[in-house]
């Protein structure tokens, strides 16, 4: 019995959920390449939560049982969704603990940080049901001419395989699910092989929910499975959250398919201004929360800061004072605790790898990141200063390790800023609004804070980015634009159709 299911965490032994139906998975991890695919602990990584031998051929067995759910699932209109989503609302409120406990067993995460992600399940579906999210597919008629009206419907692309991470396992892919579901669309989601067990929750939700068979259907697997799946010649749609390297991946296995759907939600090497005027207090808070917040593992996450000249060694000293003192311990522990494990050694080997990297670049350490002596992938907070940002050390590390340089000036903070690739997250501290309204504009990135960290974002805002953080297709209040294709219409009341020069006369019979 998995440890999921010993727990009372879900009620199925690892499983596929398919048309409706929980089909069990071969037990017993085999040869690589099988599809064997196993979740541990993080803070006890000799606990399996849970196993099982993906199936490959469950993917074409998926989108089958999506495709043929399709027509019914259009046909059901937007009342008949809303009320399958309001099910499915209630199912995420009832079972709000159980989602919680299964995202730190299997995550590593603290448990007031998952119980925030098992509500965020339940809000998603009620602003996405509001009007104002409604509203952005929806379209008002106007007359061209006396007898012929223009008009604008909006189209479900069909099936939409979603795509989702570990470090959201349930709140990202349910960000995508939701209003997509809503628009008419059926749904293949492969959870990340880290977090199969949240996946199958997710499943079980749906069932416990009445969902129609069909309309929502998961699959476990690794990467083969995911390329399979944004592989095949029967999905519409392709609605990712992960890294970079992966969303390329994607791109290029879909250059010959122009007209499929692709939105891609990736990382950010994510800057923060502190201006020579900034609330020290203030931007050291959310600073250090958004540096550190979920172990360093979301795409939010702080990984730069540029720091005005003048006040760079007290807000330096006051940051590695604060990220020295966070309480780092299990999620679950009954002490309050700011940071988990990181989802793995092979996680935790590489923020200790990239900080060597930086100090063979010339970075100073002034707060080392060091692996905990003790079961579980624990690593306390790293600070390195840099010289100077650039593109040329343009990296993205997924973890609890931040660097900081100095700036001359608040253009010199924007330029260092805006030497990445990526454009997901940035955050300026200044206590001048004329300042803040003159800096924002010129910040490459998708989400832009005043005075708050680069972590966190509202369910009510966009939220995407640009570069190798995104394509321009925002998640968050947006979702429903990248779930609908708007038809365009002419639609004439009369025959009375005008003879265009150059025509001859004619007569019907």
């Amino acid at each position: 019995m998995s440890d999921a299911v010993r727990r009372g965490l879900i009620s199925h032994e690892p499983s596929d959920y398919i048309g409706g139906q929980f089909l069990a998975l071969a037990q017993g991890l085999g040869d690589a390449g099988d599809g064997s695919i196993a979740s541990h602990d993080p803070a006890a990584p000799s606990d399996e939560v849970w196993q099982g031998r993906a199936d490959a051929g469950h993917v074409d067995l998926a989108v089958a049982s999506a495709v043929a759910a399709g027509r019914a699932w259009r046909a059901a209109g937007e009342a008949g969704r809303r009320e399958s989503l309001e099910a499915l609302r209630d199912e995420f409120k009832a079972r709000h603990e159980s989602i919680a406990a299964l995202i730190t067993l299997e995550n590593g995460k603290t448990l007031a940080e998952s119980r925030l992600e098992a509500s965020a399940l339940a809000e998603k579906i009620t602003i996405t049901l509001e009007p104002a999210c409604a509203a952005r597919v929806k379209f008002e008629p106007f007359e061209v001419t006396q007898t012929r009206r223009a008009s604008c419907t909006f189209r479900p692309h069909g099936v939409m395989a979603v795509v989702g991470p570990f470090n959201f396992p349930a709140h990202l892919p349910n960000g995508h699910f939701v209003p997509a579901l809503l628009a008419g669309n059926t749904i293949v989601f492969k959870p990340s092989e880290r977090t199969p067990a949240v996946g199958q929750l997710l499943a079980e939700c749906a069932d416990r929910a009445g969902i129609p068979a069909g309309v929502f259907n998961v699959i476990a697997g690794g990467p083969a499975h995911a390329a399979k799946l944004c592989d095949h010649d029967a999905v519409d749609g392709i609605l990712f959250t992960g890294s970079w390297p992966t969303g390329r991946r994607i791109l290029a296995a879909n250059l010959e398919r122009p007209g499929r759907l692709i939105a891609l939600e990736m990382g950010g090497n994510n800057a923060a201004i502190v201006c020579a005027d900034a609330h020290l207090k203030q931007a050291v808070i959310e600073c250090v929360r958004s540096a550190f917040a979920t172990t360093g593992q979301r795409c939010t996450c702080t990984r730069r800061i540029i720091v005005a000249a003048s006040v760079a060694r007290e807000f330096m000293s006051l940051f590695t004072k604060v990220a020295s003192t966070l309480v780092i311990g299990p999620g679950d522990a009954r002490e309050p605790v700011f940071m988990g494990p990181l989802i793995s050694q092979h996680a935790r080997d590489a923020v200790l790898a990239f900080q060597t990297k930086c100090v063979s670049r010339g970075g100073r350490v002034i707060l080392a990141a060091t692996a905990i002596d003790r079961p579980g992938w624990f690593l306390t907070p790293g600070v390195v200063e840099v010289d100077r940002f650039t593109h040329d050390h343009d990296e993205e590390v997924f973890g609890p390790l931040v660097q900081i340089s100095l700036a001359t000036s608040d253009d010199d903070a924007v330029e260092q800023a805006n030497a990445s690739q990526y454009g997901l997250a940035a955050a300026v501290f200044t206590s001048s609004e004329e300042t803040w309204r003159r800096i924002a504009p010129h910040i490459r990135a998708g989400c832009v804070n005043w005075n708050v960290g680069t972590a966190g974002a509202s369910s009510r805002l966009p939220f995407g980015g640009l570069g190798h953080s995104g394509n321009n297709r925002p998640a968050g209040a947006f979702s429903i634009d990248s779930c609908a294709a708007p038809i365009a219409h002419l639609e004439e009341r009369s025959d009375a159709a005008v003879l265009p020069q150059g025509m001859q006369p004619f007569e019907c019979a």
